[in-house]
């Protein structure tokens, strides 16, 4: 899920963090006083993300980056320091824990955060609905007494224990200076939303005719030093039961009112107020980017869709609503993807991407520099390439750079770089055959290029022939700057930015990759394998290696690639011969076996594997697959309640032969089950026979849970969310790109009154500009068109920041504080 609902507005949590490298870790006691250790990310107690494990150091540097959109709310965002044990549970020894409210103050930061220690009485997260009563009563002898009767209803957002709904009661205490009357609830079963709905009665009063002393330990008992106490707790069994949060209620809350009803958040034990040892456990460096967005619903963000979906018809480019935001931002980036994704979406990219390159193009002097700075076009276009072009790089290099991260050879050819006993001769080789492999892959993986990619760089082709005519080879150079340079390269050198590899190579690989990207991008680069261009090569080793290739064999391969991937012809998006393993990795699988007395309904651990052509499932990794679904049979990824089953994190595969016998699989938390939904939807959302709609719920006891239909075959309740049929296979939440558009105008309207003074500066006077400080950095072709667009964003945004702040008042004062929406103990 890309957004939390509320009401008719939607909160949107996009988070990217770097898990960056710990320092002065305690060391063992005894000899070897080495750590393995790795780090793992959690959402309140679900792990979201792994580091690989750094082996025997006490300053174990991971250097790993993790994106994700925050599925769900939450308390604390944790980083963890785990020791890897091989006989034994993984355990943590220290931790920093960042409350979500405090996020914003290290957004952007590159910080070092103290480890603390991690106590399991600590480890809490959820909250619970409770609701107290004063009561007098009158006994048979007339007397009064009060009595306090404590409700448990329900309790939300409960951690999973061991990656499983939990086995959750409650003890409910009436705590006092000299008494504690403790009682529990009934334990309820693999559920991480228990509903108790129990009440319990405390006499916290005695009548007047009660003459032991001994009941209270006192005369009189002070109900204004009494308490109530909640903890949860996760019953085990057969050991020691599982803290879960405890919250403390005062008695005195009732002194107005007789009834209290209201939600809290679970709190550490003793309000986290324990003394921790004081002993160091060493620091973590943290980078954390964190964005909250504030979505309002579709009709709001007419007015701005309308002036950025125009933009390509503007003439000139440079006074269209997009550009000029290109031109306001600071940072450029922060524009690029929720532009290309909002034009994506609305298919107006192709025209604004030729318009601008145009531009860029017009503003260049030389054809050997086409398209090689970083202006809004060529970062467009990177974005473009990323987004639609991620199933393109995996089914093209994934094979291979898995071969070449796992096989661990040795590439260095620098001579001041060899280690000892190394062979120059050697690792020169298998560099060689590694570029060789990668460049085949590459010249020969045209049918996959997405056909939007094609688009592009058709466009590109035919706008760098207009701008240099009399150049044969800039068509070439015009592709190859993009498709070679910024896409296949990058991807080489940094595979788990783009999802490639699920962690940062190891040193020694990372220098194995540099220098086959390096190779690489000289080799696809239209004119660098030229006999006078090798003499340009600042490292003379690299010189003597290119030497190793048939120059002129590769120059027409690279012309062939790039004819076909520029042709204006559509391609198939999985046009590869053996299939490409997408993800993998456990998973919890429902059994789909039926026998003739009854359903089985039993949950077993499997290792699920998504290709170009199936999705299949196996008894453990390596293994044969136990059962398979081809990718083009697949015609709905959708989430599964968490009520069918009472597990967190399910999603079902349905197929086109059985619709109403889905694949039901829970993923190990939140942002995993969000990954292997987008990643089944995007590889089967060609499909022609897609579901239009879908239950959300399983056929249990005769019926569907969410609908209550009796016929196993019926139709589904509810709209799909993978949509229909496209060439692109991406989803885009069309709200968040426009709220983030015009949180970037909102940010920079400094910039664009500046702006818009520029343009009346330029109109008025029409002499020599003498004094362009003001607006230099602007680009202003036409002063009139530019200024009358800068208006209408102005207006347009100003409106929008009139609804935030109409809704920012309306949410304050609809989350009372107490309710589900804003639990007491939040801060």
């Amino acid at each position: 899920m890309r957004h939390f609902r509320i009401s008719s507005y939607d909160m949107t949590e996009p988070k990217s963090g770097r898990a960056g490298e710990a320092k002065n870790l305690p060391p063992y006691h005894g000899p070897n006083k080495m750590r393995d250790c790795f780090c793992t990310i959690k959402l309140d107690q679900e792990e979201v993300y792994r580091t690989k494990v750094v082996d025997k150091s006490l300053s174990p540097f991971y250097g790993e980056d993790f994106y994700f959109e925050i599925p769900r709310r939450f308390q604390y965002l944790s980083f963890y320091i785990y020791d890897k044990s091989f006989f034994q549970k993984d355990v943590p020894f220290g931790k920093v824990s960042i409350r979500k409210e405090d996020l914003c103050k290290y957004t952007c930061k590159d910080s070092w955060f103290t480890l603390q220690l991690v106590d399991a009485n600590s480890e809490v997260q959820g909250k619970v609905h409770l609701e107290v009563k004063l009561n007098e009563l009158i006994t048979e002898t007339g007397s009064v007494c009060q009595q306090l009767v404590v409700r448990i209803i329900e309790c939300q957002g409960l951690p999973l224990v061991n990656g499983q709904s939990g086995d959750p009661y409650a003890s409910v205490s009436l705590v006092g200076p000299s008494r504690l009357d403790q009682k529990r609830t009934k334990v309820k079963k693999k559920t991480s939303n228990p509903l108790f709905d129990e009440t319990f009665y405390f006499e916290v009063t005695r009548t007047s005719s009660y003459t032991r002393k001994s009941h209270f330990q006192v005369e009189e008992e002070n109900i204004e030093k009494l308490e109530i106490r909640v903890d949860l707790w996760n019953n085990e069994n057969l050991v020691q039961d599982i803290f879960l949060g405890e919250i403390k209620v005062p008695v005195k809350i009732l002194r107005n009112d007789n009834c209290h009803r209201a939600w809290y958040l679970l709190q550490p034990k003793d309000n986290g107020n324990k003394p921790a040892k004081s002993e160091d456990l060493g620091s973590l460096r943290l980078t954390i980017f964190y964005n909250e967005d504030c979505v309002l619903p579709s009709q709001y963000y007419t007015s701005l869709n309308d002036l950025l979906l125009k933009s390509s018809d503007v003439k000139p480019i440079s006074a269209s609503a997009v550009h000029i935001l290109g031109e306001v931002c600071r940072e450029k980036q922060e524009a690029v993807l929720p532009l290309v994704r909002l034009l994506l979406h609305h298919k107006k990219l192709i025209p604004f991407l030729r318009a601008i390159a145009e531009l860029d193009l017009q503003q260049t002097q030389e054809a050997n520099t086409i398209f090689r700075g970083n202006s809004l076009a060529t970062r467009c276009i990177d974005e473009t390439m990323k987004l639609v072009g991620k199933h393109y790089l995996k089914v093209t290099l994934k094979p291979i750079l898995d071969e070449i991260c796992d096989s661990g050879k040795t590439c260095e050819i620098d001579p001041i770089k060899l280690k000892e006993g190394d062979n120059v001769e050697v690792n020169k080789e298998n560099l060689r055959q590694y570029v060789e492999r990668v460049f085949n892959v590459i010249v020969k993986s045209s049918m996959s290029c997405p056909t939007l990619m094609c688009e592009v760089f058709n466009s590109l082709q035919n706008l760098a022939r207009k701008q240099f005519p009399d150049d044969p080879h800039v068509k070439y150079s015009a592709v190859s700057s993009f498709v070679f340079l910024r896409f296949f390269a990058v991807a080489m050198v940094s595979p788990h930015s783009f999802h490639l590899r699920p962690h940062h190579p190891d040193v020694q690989t990372s220098r194995v990759l540099t220098l086959i990207s390096k190779t690489i991008q000289t080799l696809g680069s239209w004119g660098g394998l030229s006999k006078n261009k090798l003499s340009s090569f600042k490292e003379s080793y690299m010189c003597d290696f290119f030497k190793l290739f048939a120059e002129e064999k590769c120059i027409e391969s690279v012309k062939k690639f790039i004819d076909e991937i520029s042709s204006a012809q559509s391609k198939e998006p999985t046009g590869v011969d053996e299939p490409i393993i997408l993800k993998e990795g456990e998973v919890i699988k429902r059994a789909q076996g039926r026998n003739r007395i009854r359903k089985v309904h039993n949950f077993k651990k499997r290792w699920l594997r998504l290709t170009n052509r199936e999705i299949s499932y196996h008894k453990q990794s390596g293994k044969e697959s136990l059962c398979s679904i081809l990718i083009k049979n697949i015609v709905a990824v959708e989430k599964l309640e968490e009520r069918c089953f009472n597990k967190k994190n399910m999603f079902q595969v349905i197929c086109i032969e059985r619709p109403e016998r889905p694949l039901y699989v829970q993923a190990n938390n939140c942002v995993e089950a969000n990954e292997w939904i987008e990643m089944i939807t995007r590889v089967s959302r060609c499909n022609p026979k897609r579901l239009r709609v879908y239950h959300p719920c399983a056929f249990l006891s005769g019926c569907w849970i969410c609908c209550k239909k009796t016929d196993e075959k019926a139709a589904g309740c509810i709209s799909c969310t993978g949509g229909s049929p496209a060439n692109i296979q991406l989803a885009i939440d069309c709200d968040r790109e426009a709220e983030r558009i015009f949180s970037l105008f909102h940010a920079n309207l400094s910039r664009l009154q500046k702006m818009e003074d520029a343009c009346g500066s330029i109109d008025v006077y029409q002499g020599p500009q003498l004094e362009q400080d003001e607006y230099a950095h602007f680009t202003i072709q036409d002063s009139r068109v530019t200024f009358k667009t800068l208006q209408q964003i102005i207006v347009v945004v100003d409106k929008l920041a009139e609804y935030h702040e109409q809704y920012r008042i309306k949410r304050s004062t609809r989350a009372i504080y107490g309710s589900a929406e804003n639990p007491i103990g939040a801060k």
